[in-house]
């Protein structure tokens, strides 16, 4: 049987943890023909086709990105890899490659699966959520996979990893186009800023942007690395630099300073919803029995320290 994984890939284990370890703007590797030449295909073949139902976006709408997130019911090839990913072997290669030990793997694929991006779609400069949402785990990887059997630089699309939003300097960003069977690892942080351009595929064609994504966790992490928990946070992109006092407009520059406008209102309407959900919440627990009870207990403390702070202000010795 084929196998799933390029055998070169174990052989170069060193190699890829120096890039890795070395890379910039923040620790990435990519690993082209990270699959066996003999199985990709079948993955490329047997990839599922966009369907709406699969395409509803964080406001409940249907998009141009479909995310299928149960790899091992699409076809036994997508079962092979699943298999792969979740093996102990393989989890423990990719914890050599990164420097990240006891990697553990996500069988809900949470946000991951295969992903389908139409012509006209983007992904803002983001960072991605930092804990599982049930096993509350720290997420540490991205491994993504792409099956995109041609691919140019000018249909946009290629990932763009960055040292933050508002960097322009040759070291602060990478690009890498979506190439069949070329893997991209990059650790997960509070700064590991990425996304993609409009994807402008040559009209009266088929193409669109594949992959599978695929992300790992770790039970602990350094202390130093870890935030309060927070969902997937988006930078909006600015207007072309061209765009300046005294230019005149073409059809292409309303649309797209239209469709800015556009995404900049839906995120402020989703960043409501939120606050709203949010404060419902805390309102939820002030107002329990529980957190009542709990001031009444804890009122004897509260009042001696507020006593306290008093004195000090009035006539207490200054420790400042």
């Amino acid at each position: 049987m084929t196998a799933v994984l390029n055998p070169c890939v174990q052989q170069q284990v060193e190699t890829y943890r120096k890039q890795f370890l070395t890379a910039q703007p923040f620790r990435n590797v990519v690993i082209d023909d990270f699959l066996d030449p003999g199985f990709c295909p079948a993955l490329i073949a047997d990839f599922p086709r966009f369907q709406n139902k699969h395409a509803i976006n964080e406001r409940g709408e249907a998009g141009l990105k479909a995310v299928v997130s149960s790899l091992a019911q699409i076809s036994s090839a997508y079962a092979r890899f699943d298999d792969l990913i979740k093996s102990r072997d393989f989890l423990s290669l990719v914890g050599r490659i990164t420097d990240i030990p006891a990697l553990l793997y996500d069988p809900e694929y949470t946000g991951g699966g295969t992903h389908e991006n139409l012509p006209g779609q983007e992904l803002d400069f983001h960072v991605d959520f930092n804990y599982h949402p049930s096993t509350r785990f720290h997420r540490r990887l991205n491994l993504i996979v792409y099956l995109n059997e041609r691919w140019e630089e000018d249909w946009g699309g290629a990932l763009e990893l960055v040292r933050d939003p508002w960097a322009t300097g040759a070291d602060d960003i990478r690009s890498i186009l979506p190439l069949a069977n070329r893997a991209v690892i990059f650790e997960t942080t509070e700064h590991s800023w990425h996304g993609f351009r409009r994807i402008d595929a040559p009209p009266n064609t088929e193409i669109s942007r594949r992959s599978i994504a695929v992300y790992f966790y770790t039970k602990d992490r350094e202390s130093k690395q870890v935030a309060p928990s927070h969902g997937t946070v988006y930078y909006q992109r600015p207007l072309p630099a061209h765009l300046q006092a005294g230019v005149t407009l073409t059809q292409e520059d309303a649309l797209q300073m239209q469709a800015l406008i556009e995404r900049r209102d839906r995120q402020i309407e989703f960043l409501y919803e939120r606050e709203l959900q949010f404060s419902s919440l805390i309102t939820g627990i002030t107002n329990s029995p529980s957190f009542r009870i709990g001031r009444v207990l804890t009122w004897p403390a509260r009042a001696l320290r507020s006593a306290l702070g008093k004195s000090n202000g009035s006539g207490g010795v200054n420790r400042s």
